[in-house]
């Protein structure tokens, strides 16, 4: 099997709905922001179960309420990454292309990813 590209031919953002990218090699990979949050590679993050970057329940006066993940915005990293900023205030994340490839939640990666 041929090595994956790590470089994007085209990158399309929706701060509602996720991610696409078209990979130089012709493989598309399509992230819901779920997926892309849960997947922050940020040190915070990484240290951290997903759920501590939630604030703390005493804040939410409606505790049964949990806002829909979405962006706020997103930014270009030089010619390597894209920093995404989310409506729960986290914005340290800088996703670089080669972690988004390694992450792609298509079904042939994740069994590439099992082997």
């Amino acid at each position: 099997m041929p090595p994956q590209s790590s470089d994007p031919k085209h990158v399309d953002i929706s701060l509602s709905q996720g991610i696409t990218i078209t990979w130089s090699d012709g493989h598309e990979s399509r992230y819901a922001l779920e997926h892309l949050r849960s997947n922050c590679p940020c040190a915070s993050c990484r240290n951290t179960p997903a759920a501590s970057a939630e604030p703390a329940a005493a804040s939410n006066p409606f505790p049964m309420f949990k806002p829909a993940t979405k962006l706020t915005s997103a930014e270009a990293v030089g010619r390597y990454a894209v920093r995404l900023l989310w409506n729960d205030g986290h914005n340290t994340g800088i996703y670089s292309f080669a972690h988004l490839r390694d992450i792609c939640p298509c079904a042939a990666c994740q069994a590439e990813r099992q082997m």
